[in-house]
């Protein structure tokens, strides 16, 4: 029975893989579907680290790649791998092993609610160290007759040069990324790097395209206000100009809305926000809305949406613009028995791989004592919970304590698989907002458990890689697992779980057992990765939640708290580790408080400035505090501004300090590149290189604009530096791409900067690194804010830009540390041609390492 039904899974999926390659957008017609080609296996590592190899590339780059032909090798001389013949099979997909099918398997795939492409618990998964097929290109031809648009949809790769232009890929097979590109007459390439994916081109009528295969869509919820609804359209310009004033309406139970698009960059996808009025609608079940678009009087496109009405008692999404890059993003509600209410508890519920949010809060019974929230991570698989998956889950946090107001001391966290990885991530990096805390199927770290991405490796091959790890140190969560300390813990695994092994929770079980005065443990007997929706809704777990309450701050007087990097997580309750010594290395501090005698005692590791918040002490009576039992203070507060005191480490001991300038760093602003990704991000690309310089630059961002739009389900303004006006977008952080020759923007944003690059040299404060093919990333303060900053990629020239074109700072936990420079040689020999890294001190200058 369960090798029938094991085949009958398998049918399943290969049905719904051929069904997928003809959905593509109505307008579009003539399909060509890629049936031959060329493969060869070309080393290359993609991973969660900022170093990336790249063999294929970094020939390409170097123009020493030949021509493909069958039996050669990438360079034509050497005895390696050679170009094979390759042929689509019946469903379309090109296979260069046979077993490469089971990437469609664990762990990319693992099962669980509402997961995309649903398996049976009883489909055999492959172990949990599985990594997926060996390194390989796949070369496509395409012989065209004129020069024409054409939509590209390829699944399965993690990106593509077409006809040497870089692209991002559909890794996980969604169906729906349609690459817009300007085919030349007579031969075009693809090297498309993956080795199971298929690949179709279909020619538009239109110049927009309407897509309809990846929306974000709110509910209609009965009884609640729907009358400014927000949903997520993605928009395909295949022309060569960019639009500008398209016109959309919605058409929503008679009541119509109209907006205006933002622009639409040539040969780009963009995912827009479409408003609808939904207070017609009274009925429950599937609705439609229509969408119409208008380029000026012409009207374009139609499409019907589909929408749920649903009653107030089910489960239902809400949709929201993210603070991250004004996107639309939804999280799912499955509300209480009897309805929503103020001070209720809240179950704060992160998805695991591949699944969506809606189906997370629908594994779950409602409760008569609390709300369930589920956040997206950005899409389905996302960020693993960290990085932007971790900020999207504190933007939902605080959406839903605004709305719902809950009970704030009865907030619990718990997740599945990834989630589970989310859930001891989370709540070790913020211990102050939960009172418990239920990992389901979790593993600890990327270290021990890589998923689709890969592990996070232990240590460095050199000092440079060395640096680069640290930047990720919060991914880490074993290095400080003493912050679970005040938290309940509830650990459930399937005994017999094949995706995320039970060992994994034993491990956790017998780390705190070292230390945590309240955890509970159950392993669930023959229960596999997803064994019913018992594997996340168990009553055990919830009782166990309902005996732990968060402590209010009046009931804190003893803190032990760790955190790497005080951008990411600095406060727990009233302490905050300010600035640090070292960069990214783990600071510590463990404080006692006694309010009678009117002392604070405690010690620190690696902190320069702490924030302490008096305000429990009475006032007007001194406060004797003593840190590292170096020095004692006498303070004493009199108003409400004098209870937050800074602490400031000296050769003498801690000093009471002024707050230290918001120009330092600190919590609001604490460097590392990948912070420049947030707060409505805008890249600004050169215009004043070279031909080739500017044509790169343009490429670049619109790499990156379809790498955030599959992985974070995001967008961002794109705009030429001619265009650039720094107090238009003076609350907004700002990814240049260029150098200080080829982008007239960089002067106006780094004037103050001690790294400059220019088309023959990098110069990073007294350091200066001379040639061509140089590329690097790096972080700088934005002038005239105090919180918001500037992300560089940048080159010395067309090859050192080009070695930057690998976007591994979107996949999630990977480390990067203030800046970093390379040369193009790093795609082929790996971190020994990092030629510097590094961080800048608490005072924004460079120090000596």
């Amino acid at each position: 029975m369960q090798y029938q039904q094991s085949l009958l899974n398998i049918k399943s999926i290969f049905i719904i893989l051929f069904l997928s390659l003809i959905i593509i957008p109505s307008s579009a017609q003539n399909i060509h579907r890629f049936t031959e080609g060329l493969s060869i296996e070309a080393s290359f590592t993609y991973g969660r680290e900022a170093i990336y190899t790249d063999e294929l590339l970094w020939y390409f780059y170097q123009h020493k790649l030949s021509t493909p032909v069958a039996g050669t090798t990438l360079d034509g001389k050497d005895d390696k791998a050679l170009w094979t013949i390759v042929k689509a099979d019946t469903s379309g997909f090109f296979r260069r092993q046979q077993n490469t099918a089971t990437n469609l398997q664990q762990p990319n795939n693992p099962p669980g609610p509402g997961r995309i492409a649903q398996q049976s618990q009883n489909t055999t998964s492959a172990a949990s160290t599985y990594r997926g097929p060996r390194p390989s290109y796949l070369y496509l031809t395409y012989h065209s007759n004129k020069e024409q648009a054409a939509l590209l949809n390829i699944r399965g790769n993690s990106a593509v040069l077409i006809n040497g232009e870089m692209h991002t890929g559909d890794p996980y097979r969604m169906g729906w990324l349609y690459i817009p590109v300007q085919l030349k007459k007579g031969l075009n390439e693809f090297y498309v790097r993956g080795s199971f994916i298929a690949a179709t081109l279909s020619f538009p009528k239109n110049k927009i395209q309407i897509a309809t295969e990846d929306l974000t869509l709110p509910d209609i919820v009965q009884g609640k206000q729907n009358q400014n609804l927000l949903i997520g359209q993605v928009l395909i310009n295949t022309s060569n100009k960019n639009i500008h004033n398209i016109k959309i309406q919605s058409n929503t139970g008679g009541r119509k809305v109209i907006s205006t698009a933002p622009v639409l960059m040539a040969n780009s996808t963009r995912k827009i926000i479409v408003p609808i009025d939904a207070s017609a609608i009274n009925s429950l079940g599937e609705v439609q809305t229509d969408i119409a678009i208008w380029d000026k009087e012409k009207l374009i496109e139609t499409k019907k949406i589909p929408l749920r009405s649903v009653s107030g008692n089910t489960p239902y999404r809400i949709t929201f613009i993210s603070k991250i890059d004004n996107s639309l993003q939804y999280y799912a509600v499955n509300p209480a028995l009897g309805g929503e209410k103020a001070g209720d508890a809240l179950f704060f519920s992160v998805h695991g791989a591949g699944v969506e949010a809606l189906g997370q809060a629908q594994a779950y019974q409602a409760k008569d004592w609390g709300t369930l929230v589920a956040p997206t991570n950005r899409r389905p698989r996302g960020f693993n919970w960290e990085d932007w998956g971790r900020m999207d889950a504190l933007e939902v946090l605080d959406l839903a304590q605004q709305t719902l107001k809950p009970d704030s001391q009865k907030i619990y966290l718990t997740g599945h698989s990834m989630g589970g990885h989310g859930t001891w991530f989370l709540g070790a990096t913020y211990p102050e907002k939960w009172a418990a805390i239920a990992p389901c199927a979790g593993y600890p770290t990327l270290k021990g458990y890589g998923s689709a991405d890969g592990l996070i490796p232990e240590k460095g091959r050199n000092m440079y890689e060395d640096i680069l790890l640290k930047s990720g140190n919060q991914s880490d969560v074993i290095a400080y697992a003493s912050n679970y300390k005040p938290l309940g813990i509830y650990v459930l695994h399937g005994d017999a779980d094949r995706t995320v092994s039970v060992e994994y929770a034993r491990q956790m079980r017998k780390l705190l057992g070292t230390f945590h005065p309240d955890f509970s443990y159950y392993e669930y007997p023959g229960g596999s990765h997803w064994y019913s929706n018992e594997s996340v809704d168990w009553k055990p777990l919830f009782d166990y939640f309902k005996i732990h309450q968060r402590k209010t701050t009046n009931e804190v007087d003893h803190i032990d708290f760790k955190t790497s990097n005080p951008g990411i997580s600095a406060t727990y309750y009233w302490s905050t580790i300010y600035q640090q010594i070292k960069p990214l290395d783990y600071s510590q501090i463990v404080l006692t408080r006694n309010l009678e005698k009117r002392t604070l005692i405690g010690k620190t590791d690696n902190v320069q400035i702490l924030k302490l918040n008096l305000e429990g002490f009475q006032k007007n009576e001194p406060i004797t505090i003593d840190i590292d039992s170096s020095n004692t203070i006498t303070y004493q507060w009199n108003t409400i501004e004098q209870s937050v005191v800074y602490l400031k480490r000296e050769t003498q001991g801690w000093l009471v300090v002024e707050r230290p300038k918001l120009d330092q760093k600190g919590p609001h602003r604490n460097g590392s590149f990948k912070e420049a990704f947030n707060h409505s991000m805008v890249y600004v690309y050169g215009t004043t290189g070279t031909k080739d310089e500017n044509k790169w630059a343009l490429e670049k961002v619109l790499h990156d604009a379809e790498a955030w739009y599959y992985r974070g389900n995001g967008t961002f303004d794109m705009i030429a530096d001619r265009d650039f006006d720094a107090e238009k977008y003076i609350d907004r952080n700002i990814i240049l791409i260029g150098n200080a020759k080829t982008n007239s923007a960089w002067n106006k944003l780094l004037s103050d900067c001690p790294i400059t690059v220019t088309s023959d040299q990098i110069k990073i404060d007294k350091q200066t690194y001379k040639g061509n093919n140089l590329g690097g990333y790096f972080y700088w303060k934005k002038p005239g804010t105090e919180t918001r900053g500037v992300g560089v990629i940048t080159g010395t020239g067309l090859k050192g830009m080009q070695a930057t074109g690998a976007n591994q700072y979107f996949a999630g936990a990977s480390g990067f540390p203030d800046y970093m420079f390379f040369n193009l040689d790093m795609l082929k020999n790996g971190p020994e041609n990092i030629i510097d890294a590094g961080f800048y001190s608490n005072e924004w200058k460079i120090e000596a390492k």
